[in-house]
């Protein structure tokens, strides 16, 4: 890039960041004339401004799960996988969200892969009632014995109703109408409720979502996943949003 249009960057910047020192009138018709003149200076601009609203989303998430750590990780009402792991994942899902689908299967590989990496589920129903249900079933006592078991169960199921529900916790061993009452505990409701908060001082906007010490991966990225927790085994501080 020219002089010039390093200027004029400059200033669509000043102008975006609602600068104080102001080009004066004549200077910021030739830059008015340079860009329509050469538009792709325009998307480096935007290029920057994306850069630096996903570093200031980057430095927001990581300050924000440093203050949330403790309910974040340690928990005790959540369910918890290689409790004795020195790392910790933790995953914010819905059962009948089809992007948790797709990932439970390669979470379930992470598992079975890393027996040194605790992994903690977060229940997040954000898809109508039978979502709520489940969330409620799956943070009953009796269900949550049943561990992996009825977590994969349920993500296999492509059509998640009441009646799959009820199917599958017959099928690992749980009976269905001892675990609806169960589940209308009102610490349960809590439990979700806090959850839900803690979603929101993270900025969580949807499902799956997975926490990776300071690193927050929002979506099924299996790659960025497995990156971050290579990056914390090595002691590092990944801090990246996908």
């Amino acid at each position: 890039m020219n002089a010039f249009a390093t200027a004029a960057l400059a200033a669509v910047l000043a102008l975006s960041a609602c600068d104080k020192a102001q080009p004066d009138a004549a200077f910021g018709e030739k830059v008015r004339t340079y860009l329509l003149a050469h538009p792709e200076v325009l998307e480096e601009v935007s290029m920057k401004l994306a850069e630096k609203k996903q570093l200031e989303a980057i430095k927001a998430s990581s300050a924000a799960i440093d203050r949330h750590r403790a309910q974040l990780e340690r928990d005790p009402r959540d369910l918890v996988v290689n409790p004795t792991g020195q790392i910790t994942v933790v995953e914010f899902y819905d059962y009948r969200c089809g992007y948790c689908k797709v990932i439970a299967p390669k979470v379930n590989q992470l598992i079975r892969e890393n027996p040194d990496v605790r992994f903690v589920f977060k229940e997040l129903p954000i898809f109508g009632e039978v979502s709520d249900t489940a969330a409620r079933l799956a943070l009953t006592p009796v269900v949550k014995a049943k561990g992996l078991d009825v977590y994969s169960r349920w993500m296999n199921e492509k059509s998640l109703t009441d009646a799959a529900l009820d199917r599958h916790l017959q099928a690992a061993g749980v009976d269905p109408g001892a675990a609806r009452v169960a589940a209308q505990s009102g610490a349960i409701s809590r439990h979700l409720a806090d959850t839900q908060a803690l979603a929101r001082a993270l900025g969580i906007q949807g499902t799956p979502a997975f926490v990776v010490g300071d690193t927050l991966i929002p979506g099924a990225d299996e790659g960025a996943l497995r990156a971050a927790i290579v990056q914390a085994k090595a002691g590092g501080g990944l801090k990246r949003i996908s």
